[in-house]
Formats: C-alpha cells, sequence, structure tokens
C-alpha cells in the first residue's frame, strides 16, 4: 500500500467519523439539563442535589453541599426520548435507500461530498431548534439522510480503490472513524455538560414554573458543532479521484486507468494496472451484457444468498445491543448506581476510548484471520460478557465492588464487539455482490443496520425502564443467535479481490465456507 491509497481511504473513511460524532454526541446531549426541560422529557422545581445524586432535603444526605439540580422526568419522557434519538436512523434508514440511485448516477465520491454538506445543515437545524420535539427531529433525520447514504458509499468506495490484500483493513477504517468520532464528541460534551451542568450559577434561584427553559447553549453549541466535520469531509472528498470501477461502468476507460496508476504508484503501461483495468473491464462487459440491474435481481438464483446474509448480519450487528449502551450508556451507569460524575463524564468517555482502541486489532485480525472466524469468535465473548454485566449487576446493592464488575463486563463487551461485529459486516458487505448491483446489495445491509437501529434507538429507553439490566440477557440471546448464523451461512473472502469474490459467491471458483 503507498501512501496514495491510504489517504483515499482515510479521507472516505472520515464519513463514519460523522456518524460517530452524531451517536456520541446525543448520549451526553440527552442528560444536559437545559435540554431535558426544553423538551419537556423533565421538570424542575428549584430542588437540589449534592455530589452523590442525593436530595439534600433528605434526612440520610450527610453532604448538604448543592451540586446538581434535582430533576423530576415527566410521563412522556421515554416516549420524547425515544423519538428524538430514533429519528436521526429513520432518516439513515431513506438515505440508504437513496445511496443506489445517487450513488451510481453521480457516482460514489460526488455524492459522499453531497452528503456531507446535507450532514452539516442538518446540524445547524439541529441547534437552532425552536421548543417542540418535532423540529429537532426533522434535524435528526436530515443529518441520517446524509449518514445512511455515506454508509452505503464510503465503504463501496473504499473497497473499489483498495488493493485486494488489504482491502479489509482499509474497508474497517470506516468503522475506526465510527468510534473516532463518538469519542471526540463525547469529550467535547463532557467537559460543556462539566462546565453547565455541576454546580450552575441558577442552583439558588427561585423557580416560578417547574418547565421554565434555563440557558440553552450548552446543547446547541454540542449540535451545531456538526457542522464542522461536514464541511470538512466534503471539501476533502474534492480531492480525491472517482473510483476506476464506476468510471469503468460509465465506459470512461482513459480515466480509469489514469486514476488505477496513481492509486499503485506506477505507469499506466505497467502490468499491475493494466491486470486490473481488464478485470475490472471484464466485470463491466459481463454487466453489461446482462443488462441493467434491479431490485429484483437482488433476489435471483445467483444473487439472493449475499442479500439475505448482508440483511441479517447487519441485523445482527444491531441486536447484540451495541447503539443501546452507546445512546443510553449514561443512565445504564446511573441504573448501576454510580454517581451523576461517573455515569455523564468519567465512564463514557473512557468506554468510547475503549471501543476506538479495540477496533485495532480488528483491523489486523480481519485479514489475519478472516471475516468469519472474527463474526464467530466475537458473538461468543459478547454473549459471555453481556450475561456477565446482568449477573454482575444484580450484585451492585453489596457494595461498589460488584457496581466496578459490572461496568468492567460493559467495557469487555465494548471491545468485543469493536475488534469483531464492529467491522467486519461492513467489509462483509462491500465485497461480495458483484459490480452491477453492488451499491445496491450495499444499500440493502446499511437499510437493514438502520432500520434495527432505529427500532432499538426507540424502545430502548422504554425497554431499560422496564427490563433494567435484564435487557443484557434479551442481547445475549441475540448474540447466541448471530453465532449460529456466521458457523452456518457466511463464507470467508480475505484474500480476494473482489472478482474472485463474485465467482466464489457464484459457484464459479472454489472458496471456504
Amino acid at each position: 500500500m503507498n501512501s496514495f491509497q491510504f489517504l483515499v481511504a482515510v479521507t472516505a473513511s472520515c464519513g463514519g467519523l460523522l456518524f460517530g460524532y452524531e451517536v456520541g454526541v446525543m448520549n451526553v446531549v440527552l442528560v444536559m439539563d437545559a435540554f431535558r426541560i426544553f423538551f419537556n422529557l423533565c421538570t424542575w422545581d428549584g430542588s437540589k442535589l449534592n455530589a452523590d445524586g442525593i436530595n439534600i432535603e433528605d434526612k440520610s444526605s450527610k453532604d448538604k453541599v448543592p451540586f446538581y439540580r434535582d430533576l423530576k422526568p415527566t410521563d412522556s419522557k421515554s416516549f420524547i426520548e425515544g423519538f428524538i434519538t430514533s429519528s436521526f436512523v429513520l432518516g439513515a434508514l431513506c438515505g440508504a435507500l437513496l445511496a443506489s440511485y445517487l450513488g451510481e448516477k453521480y457516482g460514489r465520491q460526488k455524492t459522499i461530498m453531497i452528503g456531507a454538506c446535507i450532514f452539516a445543515i442538518g446540524g445547524i437545524l439541529q441547534g437552532s431548534s425552536i421548543r417542540n420535539y418535532i423540529m429537532i427531529a426533522v434535524g435528526r433525520l436530515i443529518t441520517g439522510l446524509s449518514v445512511g447514504c455515506n454508509s452505503v458509499l464510503c465503504p463501496t468506495y473504499i473497497s473499489e480503490v483498495a488493493p485486494a490484500k488489504i482491502r479489509g483493513t482499509l474497508a474497517s477504517c470506516y468503522q475506526l472513524m465510527i468510534t473516532l468520532g463518538i469519542v471526540i464528541a463525547a469529550i467535547i460534551n463532557a467537559i460543556v455538560w462539566y462546565f453547565t451542568n455541576i454546580k450552575p450559577d441558577d442552583l439558588n434561584t427561585p423557580r416560578t414554573k417547574i418547565d421554565a427553559e434555563i440557558s440553552n447553549f450548552e446543547w446547541r453549541f454540542a449540535l451545531c458543532l456538526q457542522a464542522i466535520p461536514g464541511i470538512a469531509l466534503a471539501i476533502l472528498m474534492s480531492f480525491l479521484p472517482k473510483s476506476p470501477r464506476w468510471l469503468c461502468s460509465k465506459g470512461r476507460d482513459e480515466e480509469a486507468v489514469q486514476i488505477l496508476a496513481k492509486l499503485n504508484a506506477t505507469s499506466v503501461e505497467d502490468e499491475l494496472v493494466q491486470s486490473e483495468l481488464r478485470a475490472i473491464q471484464e466485470d463491466v462487459a459481463a454487466t453489461v451484457a446482462a443488462g441493467s440491474s434491479s431490485v429484483a435481481e437482488l433476489f435471483s438464483s445467483v444473487i439472493r444468498r449475499r442479500t439475505f446474509v448482508v440483511f441479517f448480519i447487519q441485523l445482527f450487528q444491531q441486536w447484540t445491543g451495541v447503539n443501546v449502551i452507546m445512546y443510553y450508556q449514561s443512565q445504564i451507569y446511573n441504573e448501576m448506581g454510580f454517581t451523576k460524575f461517573l455515569s455523564t463524564i468519567v465512564l463514557p468517555v473512557v468506554n468510547n476510548l475503549v471501543n476506538f482502541i479495540s477496533t485495532f486489532p480488528g483491523m489486523w485480525g480481519i485479514e489475519k484471520f478472516g471475516r468469519k472466524t472474527l463474526l464467530i469468535a466475537g458473538a461468543i465473548m459478547m454473549m459471555i460478557f453481556h450475561i456477565l454485566t446482568w449477573a454482575f449487576s444484580t450484585q451492585t446493592s453489596k457494595g461498589e465492588f460488584w457496581k466496578y464488575l459490572s461496568v468492567i463486563s460493559v467495557f469487555l463487551y465494548v471491545f468485543a464487539f469493536a475488534s469483531t461485529w464492529g467491522p467486519t459486516p461492513w467489509v462483509y458487505q462491500s465485497e461480495i455482490f458483484p459490480l452491477r448491483v453492488r451499491v445496491k446489495g450495499s444499500a440493502v445491509g446499511t437499510m437493514s443496520n438502520f432500520f434495527n437501529n432505529w427500532i432499538i434507538a426507540f424502545v430502548g429507553p422504554a425497554l431499560m425502564k422496564m427490563w433494567g439490566t435484564r435487557s443484557f440477557l434479551l442481547f445475549a440471546t441475540c448474540c447466541l443467535l448471530a453465532f449460529l448464523f456466521a458457523s452456518f451461512f457466511c463464507v470467508e473472502s480475505k484474500g480476494l479481490n473482489l472478482e474472485e469474490v463474485d465467482a466464489m459467491m457464484s459457484g464459479k471458483a472454489a472458496g471456504k465456507a
């Protein structure tokens, strides 16, 4: 791999950073006092909590120094919280639907640029929302359109410009950038929360109305900040080449060979470049001979196995429970008995760093051990850690030791996810479809991801309210099903170029199951 290939892959992967920032920002914004009061998630009558989260008027409280506002949740809190959070994912689902058409018509590179601009617009709309949760939900839906579209096209674009030997590693950069975005959002917004929610200036100000607004700078700043990475990605993508496979599909072979030569840091006459060009041209010729593709083709006898695998691999990725933790982790830690400071700042930042760092073993292992091995091993590890989290959480009333065992189990689950099921489905779906339906097939996987993500995000607050940490047993069961699915339905595509993967999935060449 040369420096230009690396630069192209990393820049395109920054589409994942937008996704990650959007996920990370909501975990903290949802527990910002001003946001909760503004959108009627909670009310505040002026009462105060001490550093341990105990009302200072409570006789059991030894510390009478006020630290936090004592907000009371409204009856509609779970619904509004789920509605606002899940609207982003609903937009992403729609964006994934549009990705196929836009990616084929305008190209991967240009569509990613457009998506980045839409993301910036959505972030500004969220930050400027009026006091109605519908408006912020619309803003989140717009950012979701961008993320959904780019979640299809960024991995596809990377897979089409990357060498076969390291395609999995470079494609998994997308997942790495998602985790980096979550970390950046967690750190920035934890700092904002610290200076606006710990010992706020209005703690001793009399309250005449329990739903009266307080300063909304904190959450408006956090949400408007999304415009910066969106604009930055659009600018950076303008310097990257178009996909050579897309160019060949449009009859622009001369441009394609020039880009292949640049990607391989050699001349257009080089045998490696000519070999890659011939393989792409043969694939394109076969596609043209078969006529234009349709959605129905995804369910043809040759393709439907791939469609089935991609749909369910993304379904199981979501039902391992990762986004319940990422969206609502502060509330989960609070449920386990940790203080507000630890639940909102320290533990989420630590967890998000674990998520980011753990992606690196996944990027290495995806080529070392293969896609299928990571899926199988990851499902087993995640199931074990979910069960341990539930078991330890039932003992938290007995002391601090059990609380920390619970949160360590959550961190270990995140490690298992980020190093296996985090990057692998995105790599897998970008490489198992033939060129003629590659974007459409990848869109099916992304739509499955976001549809199930939407369900998780919407029901998550109600699920945690009803079941508490018993929800981890549900996710453990899903991990068991994911293990069985990976064992019996997934095949290995490690080390093959895209045309060889297509041949293997079509039964034209031997492959490892």
